[in-house]
């Protein structure tokens, strides 16, 4: 068995233990982050079986998963890093679902280049929950006015996503994501990473992002 596939299958016990120790019902999908990866390091959880897996870069996603996702129909590529609106077209093309709408322009153009090609992407909201001046998302005083914006434009929303601040315990800014989420009648949720997939989990993340955990550390 090839060590990524044993990664893999190593969180997927870990998750269902930690879940099962809690008596939670929760089963979360894993978006592999393969940003940065090369094909040949990812085939393997490919013919495994895998199907989630997430990219940064529009560039980078178009050029390795173009050809992969004509054969295989069952991936679905998530887009997890900051998009710019100049980015979007393509975006729209290769990607299932973008884990990181943080402004009405944003879902706008989003809203209009799918129509275009008649295709519907399900949409997180990211959600700045440490307020930190350096980190992408929208703060969370704005997130139901974003929310209804995008349903009112079309958008397929599904639920909202983070990124916690990092060397502090996650778990307030977890808990209260998961509240949030619920607040606004979602029912997914996108957070937890390599580090604190595990406490994610127990506030109901419905989807892990996890790269080095899965490939091992980027060079």
């Amino acid at each position: 068995m090839h060590n990524t596939v044993k990664n893999l299958l190593d969180i997927e016990n870990n998750i269902k233990t930690h879940l099962n120790k809690l008596k939670i019902n929760n089963s979360p999908k894993i978006v592999a982050v393969s940003k940065t990866f090369r094909i040949d390091k990812i085939l393997p959880i490919i013919d495994h079986g895998h199907i989630d897996f997430g990219e940064n870069k529009v560039q980078e996603a178009v050029e390795k998963w173009t050809e992969i996702k004509r054969i295989n129909l069952k991936i679905k590529l998530h887009m997890i890093g900051k998009l710019q609106t100049n980015k979007v077209k393509h975006a729209i093309k290769i990607f299932d679902y973008i884990h990181s709408v943080d402004s009405k322009k944003l879902a706008k153009k989003i809203a209009n280049e799918q129509n275009i090609i008649n295709k519907k992407i399900k949409i997180f909201l990211q959600v700045n929950i440490g307020d930190e001046n350096q980190k992408s998302g929208i703060n969370k005083n704005e997130v139901a006015s974003l929310a209804s914006y995008c349903k009112e434009i079309g958008l397929n929303l599904i639920g909202l996503m983070c990124i916690p601040p990092v060397n502090i315990d996650p778990d307030d800014y977890f808990k209260e994501m998961n509240e949030l989420n619920k607040s606004l009648g979602f029912t997914e949720l996108s957070m937890g990473m390599s580090s604190d997939f595990l406490n994610a989990t127990k506030h109901l993340s419905t989807y892990v992002r996890i790269g080095s955990g899965i490939f091992g550390q980027r060079s």
